[in-house]
């Protein structure tokens, strides 16, 4: 039998106590479906070809690591859903509860290091997304003979999927693109809202890092967890993404932490620091970093951090819930 595995993604994680709400398992009932024939037969393009999808879906499996919230706020319950960590019988957090209970989710759980084909073949799937992942074109052509496979867009990275893209994609497969629509519409007037009410976020340069055992990592401006801060109005700058070349992250070391030197210090994954925040603030090296000493720097931690790595339309509405106070503080509204 064969397995293909992924390629280790840097997140924060999160203790059990009380943030892991519904625990699955099963994947024996088939999805909410889209109305007969709405928008199908369906074609998307993809970075390993073009995906037809005939019929509307009614066994939906997610290969990708946080899809499933896209599919559950599109009023689908997939059948399968791949792990991607906290317990391991649990796969949807608190603000995609209220989602999952609408529509009886109750999917298998596929493992999160490996896809094993003949589990996923065993779930019956009509489609197979993967929008958020690391496949390559050996697991993609796999998991095509299955069903019909839905990859990363063209034009973007591993793991570098916008969430609008995402959820405009996730849509269009499930034949549920006006509701895709309004689900983006809904959203990005939440992050307008913060933009329009904070002006002095505009221009304003940003790193978004990580402070690991024996490095730094920052994040490129097609990541995610970028994005999430440009769409407030700040920038992130080229330097990045030339350091970063086709990864979603570079890595640093401590030495060169003054290349994390922007406008704003977001620090994330605050989880897998050895020490937590107080180690970040203790470092020699980052205590001189103009940032740390103008107090323009965020931290990203507990139930924020998991809602920021999720990166979902349900879960993004928790990150901006937990980082704009923080924003606000470190640059108040009359200046900073």
């Amino acid at each position: 039998m064969e397995r293909f595995t992924r390629r280790q993604v840097l997140l924060g994680s999160l203790a059990a106590g009380g943030v892991l709400l519904t625990g699955c398992g099963g994947g024996d009932e088939t999805s909410g479906g889209a109305a007969a024939g709405a928008g199908f037969p369906a074609t998307i393009e993809h970075k390993f070809g073009t995906t037809t999808i005939e019929r509307a879906p009614t066994r939906v499996v997610t290969v990708g690591y946080q899809e499933h919230d896209f599919v559950l706020a599109l009023g689908v319950a997939p059948v399968g859903v791949r792990y991607w960590y906290g317990p391991e019988n649990e796969v949807v957090y608190p603000w995609a509860k209220q989602a999952a209970q609408a529509v009886n989710a109750n999917p298998a759980i596929l493992n999160m290091d490996t896809i094993d084909p003949e589990k996923v073949a065993a779930l019956r799937p009509d489609l197979i997304l993967g929008t958020y992942s690391d496949l390559t074109q050996e697991s993609y052509a796999l998991l095509s003979k299955i069903a019909p496979t839905v990859g990363i867009p063209k034009g973007f990275n591993d793991y570098g999927l916008p969430w609008q893209d995402a959820t405009r994609t996730i849509g269009t497969a499930l034949g549920r693109s006006d509701r895709a629509e309004q689900l983006i519409t809904d959203l990005d007037a939440r992050f307008a809202a913060v933009r329009d009410a904070n002006p002095q976020f505009a221009g304003k340069t940003v790193a978004v890092a990580t402070y690991g055992a024996n490095q730094l990592s920052v994040f490129a401006s097609q990541d995610p967890r970028s994005r999430f801060f440009t769409s407030l109005g700040f920038v992130v700058p080229p330097r990045y993404d030339e350091l970063s070349g086709t990864s979603f992250y570079a890595e640093l070391s401590f030495e060169r932490a003054t290349e994390l030197d922007q406008d704003l210090l977001v620090w994330d994954q605050i989880s897998f620091t050895p020490g937590g925040r107080a180690t970040i603030a203790a470092n020699p090296l980052v205590q001189r970093l103009n940032a740390t000493r103008a107090g323009h720097t965020v931290y990203i931690e507990g139930a924020t951090e998991l809602a920021f790595a999720w990166n979902s339309v349900l879960s993004l509405p928790s990150a901006l819930d937990g980082i704009v106070p923080q924003l606000e503080k470190a640059y108040p509204k009359t200046g900073g």
